[in-house]
């Protein structure tokens, strides 16, 4: 074949259908090291959980770190958030099993919190520290106070994001809304 024949609309076709799968296959392969975010909600960690915070896509931490938690729930971050013994079994085993496998949770974090992972550490470094104390954020575990989509699993930069109301606009630099 000679150079003159890849000019041809077939021989471009071609090239861009071979262009078009390797940009798929590498979506694909982000999309397999991106944590399950959008596994669908066991009703009953649902009902539980999110009665007093968000719940958070189990694959935001280790199974370790979902395990420790589930074993002691009668001191859970300094709350009593116990619960009876079937309950406790059936959400541990989910979210176990839905947990984090990909490389940024491999490593489990201080106190098993979500926002001392190294990777939302690194997400949120630009953030000034009185930004999590302010009155309309409260926490930096607030998370559905600029993720609009939170409560979806979708945590994206570039969709759903806003700056918090009553924010002083000095802040605004860390946000891409």
């Amino acid at each position: 074949m000679s150079l003159t024949t890849s000019h041809t609309p077939l021989a471009r076709l071609a090239t861009l259908y071979a262009i078009a799968s390797m940009a798929l296959t590498a979506v694909s392969t982000a999309q397999a090291d991106n944590p399950r975010l959008h596994v669908p909600l066991l009703p009953k960690y649902q009902q539980e959980c999110a009665a007093c915070h968000m719940a958070y896509p189990p694959g935001m931490l280790p199974a370790g770190s979902w395990a420790r938690m589930t074993r002691t729930l009668d001191k859970h971050y300094g709350t009593d958030a116990s619960l009876d013994d079937a309950s406790v079994r059936d959400i541990s085993k989910w979210l176990q099993a839905n947990a984090g496998t990909y490389k940024r949770v491999k490593e489990e974090p201080p106190e098993d919190r979500i926002t001392q992972t190294a990777w939302f550490v690194r997400k949120h470094r630009a953030f000034d520290a009185t930004v999590w104390r302010h009155v309309s954020v409260k926490s930096a575990a607030n998370c559905a106070t600029c993720h609009t989509r939170a409560d979806k699993g979708e945590y994206d930069d570039d969709a759903g994001l806003k700056f918090p109301e009553g924010l002083p606009e000095r802040y605004r630099r860390a946000w891409s809304d």
